[in-house]
């Protein structure tokens, strides 16, 4: 209940004319009040006023003119609040703020985004932090996604148009993750360079696909031989080099092969040693130099076959190698599938095959058990030149491992 000291109160006061006024009167911070006005109204306004100053007085709280709105006012007070144990003012943590903070551009476009990044990407085939085949399936993609969108700006790319183009001509669960995957990595260098907001490839779930053993496609020992005999044949056989360490060898065609230096080719200790530069996974591994690719790198050395030959002696090596491996129906990784499922199958040994592959032991249970058959891994390794050796070398000696208890059943053999 309010005092006396505190209320305020309106009546009606006769004038000396006979006129009516009404009297506000009562106590504000110790003085007294009394204020007459012509109408009722102005007098309950004057009381409101008064009201208003005394919840002031005991509440710590101050009127003024403002041009704020309300929500305005209410962050103004909440921000204050928030620096009240903050050494600096308000004024500074704004300044400061607006000079250091820079408001993302979601209307950069699609297209300028796409040209910038891929200059990165190629920077980064300089620094080998990457593959030119991985630089290739990016701008591929990317060419696909920038068509699919023309004039789209970055802030108008949602999750839902994303997952309408990554589900376009029906594609598998896996097509769908390759597309996720290189879209994402997109879309944060443009997070990076401010285009963005957020990652809208971020909300959308990998899709889960089913693995099935011995699905690596890989070739039959008939097939590797017909392969490795026309090689021998074209080019002066130039390019046997290259082939017989991804089909022999196991070694990733382009990402690795085409950073393998010859002095890491080594028949005299039977051994191949993958620097962490060099493999794709970036870990040191060795590969054993099995009897059969010791005599093709006898008959080609490559001190005088390069693995890559240089530009002066054959134009356009690339193209050279795409029509065998299309001559062939050769898939981009079949070679290396081939060299995985002939050693597991020879010396039956999981996890010495993913030492050499540089591959977990799950992924070569998964891919590569059982894809082929003991007798056919006797004659894939079996594969040597029709050519002699050039110079005389020391036998290499392979690294076996003692095979399994168990005899695992066969398995169809797979062809390209």
């Amino acid at each position: 209940m309010k005092s006396k000291k505190t209320a305020f109160t309106i009546k009606p006061f006769k004038n000396r004319n006979g006129t009516i006024s009404y009297r506000v009167a009562g106590w504000l911070l110790g003085e007294r009040i009394r204020k007459n006005f012509k109408t009722r109204e102005a007098a309950i306004l004057e009381r409101g006023t008064l009201q208003l100053k005394q919840a002031q007085a005991d509440s710590d709280l101050r009127v003024t003119s403002t041009f704020l709105t309300e929500p305005q006012l209410r962050e103004a007070e909440a921000a204050f609040l928030k620096l009240k144990d903050r050494p600096r003012t308000l004024t500074f943590y704004l300044d400061l703020g607006l000079e250091t903070h820079r408001e993302p551009k979601s209307d950069h476009l699609l297209a300028d985004a796409i040209v910038a990044y891929l200059a990165e990407r190629t920077k980064d085939v300089t620094r080998k932090a990457i593959c030119q085949r991985q630089l290739n399936a990016i701008r591929i993609e990317l060419t696909l996604f920038k068509e699919e969108f023309p004039d789209c700006t970055l802030g108008e790319l949602t999750t839902e148009k994303l997952l309408k183009y990554l589900r376009r001509d029906s594609a598998t669960a896996k097509t769908q993750n390759n597309r996720r995957a290189t879209l994402s990595t997109f879309f944060k260098y443009a997070l990076a360079q401010g285009w963005l907001l957020e990652n809208p490839a971020k909300a959308i779930v990998r899709q889960r696909t089913g693995h099935n053993r011995g699905s690596a496609p890989a070739l039959n020992a008939a097939q590797a031989a017909e392969l490795m005999a026309h090689v021998e044949t074209v080019h002066d056989g130039a390019l046997v080099p290259y082939f017989a360490l991804c089909l022999f060898a196991g070694i990733r065609p382009e990402g690795e092969v085409t950073k393998l230096p010859a002095d890491d080719v080594r028949v005299e200790t039977a051994a191949i040693t993958i620097e962490p530069w060099v493999s794709k996974v970036n870990m040191r591994r060795l590969v054993t130099i099995q009897p059969n690719l010791a005599a093709w790198l006898q008959a080609y050395p490559l001190e005088k076959y390069p693995i890559i030959p240089s530009k002066d002696k054959m134009k356009n090596v690339t193209g050279k190698i795409t029509r065998i491996r299309r001559q062939f129906t050769l898939g981009h990784d079949v070679l290396r599938h081939t060299f995985i499922s002939m050693h597991v199958a020879k010396f039956r040994s999981m996890g010495d095959a993913a030492l050499q592959a540089g591959n977990s032991e799950k992924i070569i249970r998964r891919h590569y058990l059982n894809v082929t058959t003991p007798q056919e891994a006797e004659a894939f390794f079996g594969i040597v030149p029709l050519k002699k050796s050039e110079a005389k070398a020391p036998q290499a000696v392979p690294v076996t491992v003692a095979p399994a208890a168990a005899t695992l059943p066969e398995a169809p053999r797979l062809a390209a």
